[in-house]
């Protein structure tokens, strides 16, 4: 059985007057599986939708439409949060705004363990000492220290030791190494790893960084304006591309080598419009499109064991 289910998730939000009201889907019938014991990465550029597609799975948003299933029970049916939080937990991007500066950072550790009942009070020092060790700290680190004593890596390896308190099944990390120093990414990424195989923790892995992507994770989707594009294992999905969005994604990144600089233009576009678009909504930066890219939505299509939202890969391929 999975650890959890996402099945065609939908997230509307309307923007703008009364009058003038536009409806933007920033989830659009999204489907996905974590499996137990996983690194799953959601990637791709800001405003693609996989933010608020963690944050329906934490329960901070409500989905428009669809299903999220844990060991196969409806998430709604988990009318105690409580219980919730236990399950699943998250990390976030910056440590320095998961605590408040003016706390001591201990503070969160004991908050936790005294919300949950996790251990008798004489035994509570011990137990978050073993917590924290399992990130590379320990509680003579941490005790008396408020957030600005700790370097940013140290933060949040405190905040990924807070996570675990609760030993949850799943882990949900959003962009947790993209405010820590280059030399501190790898010791981060290297503690999921370590999570997932020695306590087969599951982690839903949120960035836009395709190194640590590759690196981390076991499965990867790929995600441009609410839809999940190309999805598969890591390496399939990042070393044989299929999809137009992932070339281009990874054709973006930038390489030491100063012979190889990117020469093109760069010019923006409008968000609004590829949401609001008709058909395929990478149609209007794609090299490969065709008449049928501009009317109809594309089907995923299974090749080998890789999901691919493109029409050149069904039956027949493009209608130029």
């Amino acid at each position: 059985m999975s650890l959890l289910e996402v099945r065609n998730l939908t997230k509307v939000f309307s923007l703008g007057s009364l009058f003038s009201r536009l409806r933007i889907r920033a989830v659009d019938d999204v489907s996905l599986t974590v499996k137990a014991g996983e690194i799953f990465t959601l990637a791709g550029e800001s405003g693609c939708g996989k933010t608020t597609t963690a944050r329906i799975i934490l329960g901070f948003e409500y989905p428009t439409s669809g299903k999220l299933l844990y060991r196969g029970k409806d998430i709604t049916e988990f009318r105690d949060r409580k219980a919730w939080f236990r399950e699943v937990q998250a990390v976030f991007q910056n440590p320095f705004e998961t605590f408040n500066p003016l706390r001591k950072v201990e503070s969160y550790f004991f908050e936790t363990v005294r919300n949950f009942h996790l251990v008798e009070r004489k035994n509570e020092e011990v137990f978050l000492d073993e917590k924290l060790r399992a990130v590379g700290l320990s509680f003579a680190e941490i005790a008396g220290k408020y957030p600005s004593e700790f370097s940013g890596g140290q933060l949040q390896r405190a905040s990924i030791a807070r996570a675990l308190l609760t030993n949850p099944s799943l882990l949900v990390a959003d962009e947790p190494v993209s405010m820590v120093d280059a030399s501190l990414r790898m010791s981060i990424v290297n503690l999921f790893r370590s999570l997932r195989d020695t306590l087969r923790v599951s982690v839903v892995y949120i960035t836009h960084d395709l190194a640590t992507a590759y690196y981390v994770s076991d499965r990867i989707a790929i995600m441009f304006r609410g839809n999940i594009v190309e999805e598969g294992p890591v390496e399939e999905v990042l070393e044989r591309p299929r999809h137009p969005y992932t070339k281009l994604l990874l054709e973006s990144v930038p390489e030491p080598d100063p012979e190889r600089r990117f020469q093109e233009k760069v010019v923006a576009c409008e968000d609004r419009e590829e949401y609001l678009r008709g058909g395929c909504k990478f149609a209007g930066r794609c090299s490969e499109v065709g008449k049928v890219c501009l009317e109809e939505v594309p089907e995923n299509v299974l090749l080998s064991n890789v999901l691919v939202k493109c029409h050149k890969y069904k039956e027949g391929g493009l209608m130029v």
